[in-house]
């Protein structure tokens, strides 16, 4: 009887020498790719459990596909770049964190929960850009699982697809380093951010560290990437009044024209105790975001529901330049990149 081979062993199969990592005394090595560093010893794993120490060479995922979907770019969700447009996504397997009402758990964590699993489809970078291509999408978008431990792979399909002017993005926990960031910027346009709330105690509960995620969201505006945020709003868990405020006054502290998301949480995964997000809290939070300064702030995955907030407005003179209900946009009345009505201009990637 043939031996059943796992999944670890099969993605192990999938594999190339990484480019994010030194090498260290006796064939230890040590991985760039997110916030933990890893140092890791001969034969072990890092704690995306996806990239790997072989005889003193880091392997990194390589070659294959673990979800893809075609898109609105509004969907990742960019509200500042290429309204309307189509983005093909995809993911592989494995992350650094381990959220428990992780909506991607199946293919995110693959290797650390056995009910999860998604099994890999192998695809050339070729055949990925020309499936962009034949779906008239404009984006193509690394999420799914975590893009940052699989940034290798990312930028090899990115390098193709901006040839034939495709735009690439991530959508990320934000658990990044200035070295995973110097190997992205020449290949990666657009880049989300989960903020995940801002404790650290939670955040210990998720495997990651606040201050790595405040210091990428950082890097990522001075390097000039086009950077949205997301914070998923867990009732009790990070939708405090305090820790909106907090959130609010730090990206305003970077700049007052990043947009900020606040989407709903539903039960997922490990987390069923609490409760759907209530439109309220979600109202509340965008208030509380505009009320600190920033320009540009979104209610966002109830379609209809959280009123103007759906909508971009010009901060100069309070037009409704962009009208959305749920991922769709309904009218965008931005010409040139600046307001229709008063010329203001309206950070983000147009056409």
């Amino acid at each position: 009887m043939a031996e059943t081979i796992t999944l670890k062993e099969l993605l192990t199969e999938h594999t190339k020498e990484g480019e994010l990592y030194s090498s260290m005394p006796n064939q230890w090595v040590r991985c760039f790719a997110c916030g933990h560093k890893c140092k890791i010893p001969p034969g072990k794993d890092g704690i995306c459990r996806v990239r790997f120490n072989r005889e003193g060479k880091l392997f990194v995922p390589w070659g294959y596909l673990g979800a893809l979907q075609l898109d609105p770019v509004e969907k990742k969700p960019f509200f500042h770049a290429y309204p309307g447009s189509k983005a093909l996504s995809f993911g592989m397997l494995g992350c650094d964190y381990h959220c428990g009402y992780c909506q991607n758990w199946v293919t995110s964590q693959a290797l650390r929960d056995p009910v999860a699993g998604s099994p890999p489809d192998y695809i050339s970078p070729e055949e990925f850009v020309d499936l962009a291509l034949r779906n008239k999408a404009k984006v193509v978008t690394s999420t799914y699982n975590e893009p940052l431990i699989t940034s290798e792979w990312a930028v090899e399909i990115f390098k193709m697809a901006k040839r034939v002017g495709l735009v690439t993005s991530y959508v990320s926990n934000g658990n990044g380093t200035s070295e995973v960031l110097e190997y992205l910027k020449p290949w990666v346009d657009l880049y989300k951010v989960d903020l995940k709330g801002f404790r650290q105690k939670e955040y210990s509960q998720l495997g990651g560290v606040l201050q790595n995620v405040l210091d990428t969201i950082k890097m990522l505006h001075d390097r000039g990437f086009w950077l949205e945020v997301v914070t998923l709003l867990v009732p009790g868990f990070n939708d405090s009044d305090d820790e909106l405020l907090d959130i609010a006054r730090f990206l305003k502290g970077i700049s007052p024209d990043i947009p900020w998301h606040v989407t709903s949480f539903h039960k997922d995964y490990k987390m069923t105790d609490p409760d759907n997000t209530p439109v309220s809290t979600l109202v509340r939070a965008a208030e509380i975001g505009y009320a600190e300064g920033l320009h540009y702030v979104y209610a966002g995955n109830l379609p209809g529901e959280v009123g103007r907030y759906e909508n971009t407005f010009c901060p100069s003179c309070s037009q409704t330049l962009i009208e959305r209900w749920g991922f769709r946009v309904v009218s965008n009345r931005i010409k040139g990149g600046s307001c229709f009505a008063c010329g203001t201009k309206i950070p983000g990637r147009w056409e």
